[in-house]
């Protein structure tokens, strides 16, 4: 198994408006690509030096075959439907984990 985690630090102007498009429309988007098993988004508790609020998102996956197939297919036209609805007012960056055992 696989998790694709996707950080992102909104600003606090815009923050409202990103949760409610995150949780209504982005994540259910990205498990609608039916490339992943489901999402858990968690506030990050740690305050950064640039403000902001941070988040991540980790989105569940059976192997990396279907999480390669989601950059190549689905990636770019959901990245850019954030960039045209929030541009200048967030940074993500995107971290590959695999999970080596569960208790």
């Amino acid at each position: 198994m696989y998790i694709y985690n996707v950080t992102t630090n909104i600003e606090e102007s815009a923050h409202e408006d990103w949760l409610r498009w995150m949780k209504d429309i982005h994540i259910p988007d990205v498990l609608a690509t039916g490339k992943f098993l489901n999402a858990k988004m968690s506030k990050v508790l740690v305050e950064e030096e640039m403000g902001g609020i941070t988040y991540s998102v980790q989105f569940t996956t059976v192997d990396k075959e279907t999480l390669e197939k989601y950059y190549m297919e689905d990636a770019e036209r959901l990245r850019q439907d954030a960039s045209k609805l929030f541009a200048g007012k967030f940074v993500s960056f995107r971290t590959e984990l695999e999970i080596v055992s569960e208790h």
